[in-house]
């Protein structure tokens, strides 16, 4: 359900006296406890709130040219436990465009305002959705399960009620970093929404080296260290530092920063304090992406593992920087084991990890014209899909081929899926055509 009232950038919005002003739908505002025994419990002891997180995206985003609409979405209970709804901060621009959609999923710690360099190139053809994942940027705070599957299929699961509100059909889904991640889960699991799936610089996708730990040889004191610090979110550090947070991020990340300083006057403290502020607050998309995670570099469940079940003609687009820590050999393994599917592999010279705003111009062209492969080449792919019982689908998700642990907890629906396995395949629209 989309809220009644909604934000604009670059025109104004007419409140019910007919005066022009920005305003927000649903605005999440929650007041969090800032004292100094409540803060350095939840490592947060500087003051923040959605409405200065707000005052900041609106800052970056006074640098998109073309209009926007913002506006809360709201996908029900989301996460474990969960009572109340949860509300999806979402962008959406060009809408009336009759060319496929393409969503944007971010990374970790970010939000909807670092694609802000990218917004105009991607806009200007097609319309373009951009959204803060539960638990991060202004979106609301649900708690997650503490499972590494669990919480991830409870991420998927929001994204497709967030589809479901904004009534998209079929849409190019393109995810950054964890975004990638996730988008490539969402992609694997309703292949029929997703008419391109883009991975820049996707995290969780290799599986962690055997010699990892002996491979680069760390000083006993720095294993202590992480060991103590295992339990606490990768970003812990940022709300420890409490006024000092923003100042802390534009010394430890300069690279990062300055990638945005074109974007307003003072770009450098404007993009570190939007940081600082996506993350100040309450961690439970940041506590998600702790739980799924084996270390920072990989994923308890590698994504390489998974990607053979993503559907055979669904086209794949991964983008990688030159000069990321992200490794890109699984893009090369993946082009390889997908014989029968595009899959296409570029590493953009002297992009990083944020390729996306690092070669701006060269990534809007190729995300584009994956976007447009698929437009022009509908016809050319086709598989057969197995018929799937639409009331099994919430209920089989969470299984994982190979894991038989997870799979025990639902006897029967494995049962039936083994049943469905063997029924009759229906063709693609190209297949009726030929026969």
């Amino acid at each position: 359900m989309e809220e009644e009232l909604s934000e604009t950038g670059n025109h104004l919005s007419m409140d019910s006296s007919g005066t022009g002003k920005h305003f927000d739908s649903g605005e999440l505002d929650i007041a969090e406890p800032v004292g100094w025994f409540g803060g350095w419990l939840n490592f947060r002891w500087c003051s923040t709130s959605m409405s200065i997180l707000r005052a900041a995206e609106k800052r970056i985003l006074s640098y998109v040219k073309t209009p926007y609409r913002g506006r809360y979405i709201n996908v029900g209970v989301v996460g474990y436990g969960g009572k109340e709804e949860c509300k999806v901060w979402t962008l959406s621009m060009n809408e009336t465009s009759e060319k496929t959609p393409l969503v944007l999923l971010h990374g970790l710690g970010s939000g909807v305002a670092l694609w802000a360099l990218n917004l105009d190139g991607l806009a200007n053809s097609r319309p373009v959705y951009a959204f803060d994942l539960p638990g991060f940027g202004r979106s609301s705070r649900p708690n997650f399960s503490n499972n590494a599957m669990e919480a991830e299929r409870e991420i998927v699961d929001s994204i497709e009620e967030w589809r479901r509100e904004v009534n998209l059909e079929r849409f190019a889904l393109l995810g950054h970093s964890m975004g990638g991640f996730l988008a490539s889960s969402y992609a694997i699991r309703f292949p029929d929404r997703v008419s391109h799936l883009i991975l820049a610089d996707p995290w969780g996708f290799p599986e962690r080296p055997s010699d990892a730990g002996s491979k680069y040889p760390i000083p006993v004191w720095v294993k202590m260290i992480a060991y103590l610090l295992q339990p606490l979110n990768p970003l812990w550090g940022i709300r420890i530092a409490g006024p000092m947070g923003p100042k802390l991020i534009e010394k430890a990340r300069p690279d990062l920063i300055k990638k945005f300083s074109s974007l307003t006057d003072d770009g450098d403290a404007e993009i570190a304090n939007y940081i600082f502020h996506c993350n100040a607050q309450n961690p439970t998309g940041e506590s998600a992406f702790h739980s799924m995670m084996s270390n920072f570099g990989w994923a308890k469940f590698p994504m390489c593992n998974r990607i053979s079940d993503l559907r055979a003609d669904v086209p794949l687009t991964m983008i990688y920087g030159s000069r990321s820590w992200v490794d890109h050999f699984p893009g090369d393994m993946i082009k390889a084991s997908r014989k029968e599917s595009y899959v296409d592999v570029h590493i953009i010279p002297g992009a990083g990890h944020h390729v996306y705003a690092d070669k701006t111009e060269n990534f809007n062209t190729i995300v584009l014209n994956a976007c447009g492969w698929s437009e022009n080449n509908k016809e050319r792919m086709h598989v057969k899909v197995p018929i799937f019982p639409k009331e099994l689908v919430k209920q089989t998700v969470i299984l994982t081929p190979g894991k038989p642990d997870i799979e025990q907890e639902n006897p029967d629906i494995v049962e039936k899926i083994k049943e469905i396995e063997s029924l009759e395949t229906i063709p693609s629209e190209t297949e009726k055509k030929t026969n």
